[in-house]
């Protein structure tokens, strides 16, 4: 089994910072893709960013501009650098590991944006 290990979330004012970062283990032997979803109290679940085994990368409209996904191969690690959060960044981050077409999940981390 794949295990994904999610940190750095928190609490921040709007306008402030944080660094996301996910570490997978287990039995890793082909990734296809890495990213990070969110969701908020009473909505479903949306992809914000997402980081393929080719380099291609692709965020919601929302978040562009602001928010960086990058990855680490030698460490299995992804990471989302959130810049100039806003209020309607707090969610549950959960980390997403796609391989060989089965998704894995991370248990999720909770980014509060104060206004």
């Amino acid at each position: 089994q794949v295990q994904l290990a999610e940190s750095g979330g928190g609490l921040v004012q709007a306008g402030g910072s944080l660094r996301l970062s996910c570490a997978a283990s287990g039995r890793i032997f082909s990734i296809n893709a890495m990213g990070w979803y969110r969701q908020a109290p009473g909505k479903q679940r949306e992809l914000v960013a997402i980081i393929t085994n080719g380099g291609v990368i692709n965020y919601v409209d929302s978040v562009k501009g602001r928010f960086t996904i990058s990855r680490d191969n030698a460490k299995n690690t992804v990471y989302l650098q959130m810049n100039s959060l806003k209020p309607e960044d707090t969610a549950v981050y959960y980390c997403n590991l796609d391989q060989r077409n089965r998704g894995y999940w991370g248990q999720g981390t909770q980014v509060t944006v104060s206004s």
